[in-house]
């Protein structure tokens, strides 16, 4: 395997909304350079990085893979990427291993949610990126709509490099307007072209593109500006070296066009790629923080200290645990030993290899800019620094959003569950936005992800990668209690049996404390109505009595207990006797101080299509929603709203239904709210039913 420089490296990520052609674009590209002997295609389940079973089951992209391609001297890095909105955690998550993006449009679609996501992640990562419309061959494909959306949604600064030749199914070629030339490509899906004369038709409009490519790439440049001016053009070496230079300042969004499926247009976009996006080495210095938090630059060279950032982890079951990283400086080599310094640790990387789909490749060494694999690393995980002990840096890690969406899981089988916690513990290595633990108060086992397909997908793999099954159900609530008034009652603990008896008498207040503050218990004994050494236990008692609810059974929370009086036996006190007589007095008073049921209410936005917002506004006011506004964005709405988490358990697959796919939407907990009391009744008596609520006093 060959080794390359910085200088001719390119690490291009694929971004853009699901269904645009990612993965068949990435397979086209790999078989017009000769990376691959044969044209990959995702219906087929052949693709390079589509390799995963359930991808090929699902025909789309679930998580991140790479691949790569020689296209003349230089090595292009492929990170192919979701387009999903439930999976789009996976694809920032690799970003800071691109120096640049191509967004894929659908041609037919035009403009969708997920095109603006992508964006702003690019923005957020400081990546140079063009616009591909890709699918062109498709009915009703339109590169001029398209553009105009574009233009409208980023900018002026989106600018066609290339002009289709042909609409549609006639869709066989396109216009290069740099060099001023014809590519035409064949019909045996080689990916190559044949180089000819602008056709007359396009003559026009390619000069009219050709002249407004011309004088957008001169604007940002002063010394390109003049040379304009004075001549009325600018020589072609020196246009590809200011859009160069746009392109990688970010001045200049260059827009070409392609049909992945029958492979039109590879060629025109490899030449882009390779004369056109960055290098690692162009973007300038790599920044993060030494171990004490001060920043620390570093330029992108061999002659650096090393360091390399982990971006992605890989639980295999034979291979173990595969992590991919970028080389941000100087040269990792095989059987190299470096320091973790997030962890403390030290790492041996043995057998280090560069990734083509599944398939590791043995490379003796990777330089600055590179990426590349290695397996079987102790303690790295995703967002860790390695690097040279002497010289420490640690690059910043992705932060992900929170999972919007919960579980509830139960093992099929013993075996199943003896499993399980291991299982899952390698596959939050892998998938950053999954969690896993027990609920303390429903005593549930929960997985959260994005969205109901993120946490199937992650039981899919449960059982095919670890053999282990579990049932997916509806996780509980986390419903409270709290009281609305203040009340006074005593709980009295007595009991005579043969020896000691029994005795503990406490008097209490209750009163209701804001939403939020919890549980707070004020010791007003006075002249020892009880000693001092027996006033923890009645906290105790009252504390766990709390705990088992009193309605139905949730933990009662926002309110204070005042201990005012009580008595006590000389013989017959003890700690337990005051415990009970703490719980006793506890709930005497729940029945006065106006019980009620509290519920999670969640802030939720919704990204949805311009044409559906009336119809979701209504299903959130039906599930008892309020919705707090409204904010256009591009060709959709975001409608932001409070609602009870409740009502929220199957919002997904509704959501799915209402939008044909094109909806998606993220929530998190606001805070808790009082359960109208018809709903309150219901579950109540649904508690109660299961044997649930009012426990038996304790003897």
């Amino acid at each position: 395997m060959k080794i390359y420089d910085g200088q001719n490296i390119r690490n291009v990520a694929l971004l853009g909304h699901g269904h645009t052609g990612k993965t068949q674009l990435v397979s086209a590209l790999l078989y017009t350079a000769g990376a691959v002997n044969r044209l990959g295609k995702v219906d087929d389940g052949t693709s390079i990085t589509d390799y995963d079973e359930e991808e090929i089951q699902r025909k789309f992209s679930i998580s991140a893979a790479l691949a790569h391609a020689e296209w003349g001297k230089t090595k292009i890095n492929f990170i192919d990427t979701p387009g999903f909105n439930i999976f789009l955690h996976e694809t920032e998550a690799v970003l800071p291993a691109a120096d640049s993006a191509l967004l894929l449009v659908h041609a037919v679609a035009g403009l969708e949610v997920q095109t603006e996501k992508t964006w702003s992640f690019c923005e957020r990562y400081r990546l140079a990126r063009a616009f591909v419309l890709n699918q062109m061959d498709r009915e009703r494909a339109s590169f001029d709509r398209t553009l105009a959306a574009l233009r409208e949604a980023f900018g002026r600064q989106v600018m066609p490099v290339q002009l289709p030749i042909g609409e549609e199914r006639g869709f066989r070629g396109c216009v290069d307007l740099i060099r001023m030339r014809a590519l035409v490509y064949d019909s045996n899906a080689s990916g190559r072209a044949q180089e000819s004369p602008i056709p007359d038709e396009l003559q026009e409009a390619a000069s009219r593109a050709h002249e407004a490519l011309v004088e957008m790439v001169a604007e940002g440049n002063d010394k390109l500006m003049e040379e304009f001016f004075d001549q009325g053009t600018i020589p072609l070496e020196h246009l590809e070296q200011g859009l160069r230079q746009a392109v990688t300042e970010r001045r200049i969004y260059p827009v070409l066009a392609c049909a992945a499926l029958p492979n039109i247009g590879s060629q025109g976009l490899l030449e882009f790629i390779t004369g056109y996006l960055p290098s690692p080495v162009d973007r300038g210095e790599v920044e993060g923080t030494d171990q004490g938090g001060a920043p620390v630059k570093r330029k992108v060279a061999d002659d650096q200290p090393v360091s390399a950032f982990v971006f992605k982890t890989v639980a295999d079951p034979f291979a173990g645990r595969v992590s991919y990283f970028r080389v941000m400086s100087g040269v990792v080599k095989n059987e190299a030993t470096l320091t973790n310094f997030n962890r403390g640790a030290t790492e041996r990387l043995s057998h280090i290899a560069v990734l083509q789909g599944k398939t590791q490749i043995p490379v003796a060494e990777l330089r600055a800019g590179d990426l590349g694999a290695v397996a079987k690393l102790k303690d790295t995980l995703t967002g860790d620094t390695l690097g040279d002990k002497s010289s420490p840096i640690i690059y910043p890690k992705v932060k992900l959003p929170e999972p919007s969406i919960s579980f509830a899981v139960e093992p099929k089988s013993r075996g199943d569950e003896d499993k399980l916690s291991t299982a899952i513990h390698r596959m939050l290595e892998e998938d950053l936005l999954l969690r896993f633990g027990r609920d303390p108060q429903t005593k549930q086992f929960l997985i959260s992800g994005s969205g109901q397909q993120h946490v199937e997908v992650a039981v899919s793999k449960l059982k095919r990668r670890f053999n282990v099954e579990v049932t997916l159900k509806a996780p509980q609530v986390p419903y409270r209690e709290t009281i609305r008034a203040k009340a006074e009652a005593q709980g009295k603990h007595k009991k005579q049996t043969g020896g000691h008896g029994q005795y503990g008498d406490c008097k209490i207040r209750m009163e209701p404390l804001p939403r939020g503050a919890g549980f707070e218990f004020v010791n007003h004994i006075f002249g020892g109505a009880i000693p001092k050494n027996f006033i923890p236990a009645v906290e105790k008692g009252i504390i766990e009595a709390a705990a088992k609810g009193f309605l139905a059974g949730y933990p009662v929370v926002d309110f204070r207990v005042i201990l005012y009086d009580g008595s006590y036996h000389e013989v017959d006190s003890s700690e337990l006797a005051f415990k009970l007589a703490g719980s006793k007095a506890f709930k005497a008073c729940m029945e006065k101080a106006k019980p009620c049921l509290l519920e999670p209410i969640m802030n939720v936005e919704v990204i949805v299509p311009e044409g559906s917002a009336g119809e979701i506004m209504g299903n959130l006011t039906g599930r008892r929603g309020r919705v707090q506004g409204m904010d256009p964005k591009g060709g959709s709405t975001v409608i932001k709203a409070q609602v009870p988490l409740a009502e929220m358990l199957t919002y997904a697959s509704d959501l799915t239904s209402m939008t044909q796919g094109r909806g998606t939407y993220s929530m998190e907990f606001s805070h808790y709210d009082i359960v109208p009391q018809p709903i309150a009744d219901k579950i109540i008596a649904a508690a109660k039913a299961a044997g649930r609520g009012e426990e038996e006093e304790e003897e």
